[in-house]
């Protein structure tokens, strides 16, 4: 499953391709990729027709996209008839939620371009416009650049959303993520998508408190590892994020938070903020064909994994071979002399 670096990623590039565009055209096809829009695919590409992109945001392993005014009506209004110039300036009170799930992708191609077989959601977009400042009652709506028309110097000057060649493109070959519209409302000092406000702030975002992260996992008789992984506590972190923030950090992902110290658990956490910022600058981590950016190209960190999925392979500090176990129905990487276990094994 895509972490909160591949996630990033996509993020990234929507920010550079999508943000300052309107769905010009909205086709959503299957039930599963609509399952979380509750009205149905239909509905969902009626309610997105004509909504200019004003930000792409993330938490964790979530992406949306807000829009620069709101829908005719509540969120996910049924209404086909929306004017493709909308409102200036003012931000929505909702978001596009774009989970990807286990292979999902979300892809910027030309509109020429043979469809892939799995694509669940087309949008043909407008050319790209300067947007207003993405602001609501004071606060910044989004984070993100915007790109310019060419000639476009203020609002008065905005051309109509006329079809550009380019297409944004949902495509899910397990279809375990999905397309959904949300509320958004307030969690953790920004604005999130409700279905996502009970998760907490990732590594790599301004709200995350490491000292108050640590403070909680040190009180827990809890595997640390099982602590990274839960998004209640810091979200965004996998598998293979969990086990090299482990490595480099010289901890067992089974010692209780509890048998850690403070400066254990920071440094812990300091390396999952390092590792994930190295696998940004490498575009991610690729393993097969289904995690790609929104151009369609693969990330490279996996030639720099130390722990995860080096199993047999010596330890680059110490020599020792990695090793591999079961660890809550997945697998758990890591160097027996670097990291050494605690005496009294938790198994689960």
């Amino acid at each position: 499953m895509p972490e909160l670096p591949e996630v990033e990623v996509v993020r990234r590039g929507l920010d550079d391709h999508v943000v300052g565009r309107a769905f010009v055209t909205s086709r959503v096809t299957g039930s599963r990729v609509a399952r979380r829009h509750l009205p149905g695919p239909q509905h969902l590409a009626d309610a997105l027709l004509g909504r200019r992109v004003a930000s792409a945001q993330r938490r964790g392993k979530y992406l949306w996209v807000t829009f620069e005014d709101a829908a005719p009506g509540s969120a996910g209004s049924a209404d086909a008839t929306v004017p493709l110039d909308r409102r200036e300036g003012a931000v929505a009170d909702d978001a596009l939620v774009i989970h990807l799930g286990m292979s999902g992708q979300v892809l910027v191609e030309s509109a020429d371009s043979p469809l892939e077989k799995h694509a669940h959601a087309v949008f043909d977009l407008s050319a790209p416009v300067k947007l207003a400042s993405p602001e609501r009652s004071g606060e910044r709506a989004g984070s993100g650049d915007v790109v310019d028309a060419p000639g476009v110097t203020d609002a008065s000057e905005r051309p109509r959303s006329e079809p550009s060649a380019q297409q944004m493109r949902f495509v899910d070959q397990r279809t375990f993520g999905g397309l959904f519209l949300d509320d958004l409302t307030v969690a953790h000092g920004r604005e999130v998508p409700a279905s996502i406000a009970h998760i907490a702030p990732d590594p790599l975002e301004e709200a995350f408190d490491a000292g108050a992260a640590a403070r909680l996992m040190r009180s827990k008789d809890v595997a640390i590892k099982r602590m990274l992984l839960d998004q209640g506590i810091v979200s965004g972190i996998g598998n293979i994020y969990a086990d090299e923030a482990l490595w480099r950090a010289q901890v067992h992902g089974r010692r209780p938070g509890r048998m850690l110290t403070k400066t254990q658990l920071m440094g812990v956490l300091t390396a999952a903020q390092d590792v994930m910022r190295s696998a940004l600058d490498h575009g991610g981590t690729s393993f097969d064909a289904l995690y790609v950016n929104v151009n369609g190209a693969s990330g490279y960190f996996d030639r720099s994994l130390d722990a995860y999925g080096q199993q047999g392979k010596p330890c680059r500090r110490c020599g020792t071979l990695i090793v591999r176990e079961q660890f809550m129905n997945r697998s758990s990487h890591f160097c027996p002399t670097c990291q050494k276990p605690p005496r009294t094994m938790n198994r689960s």
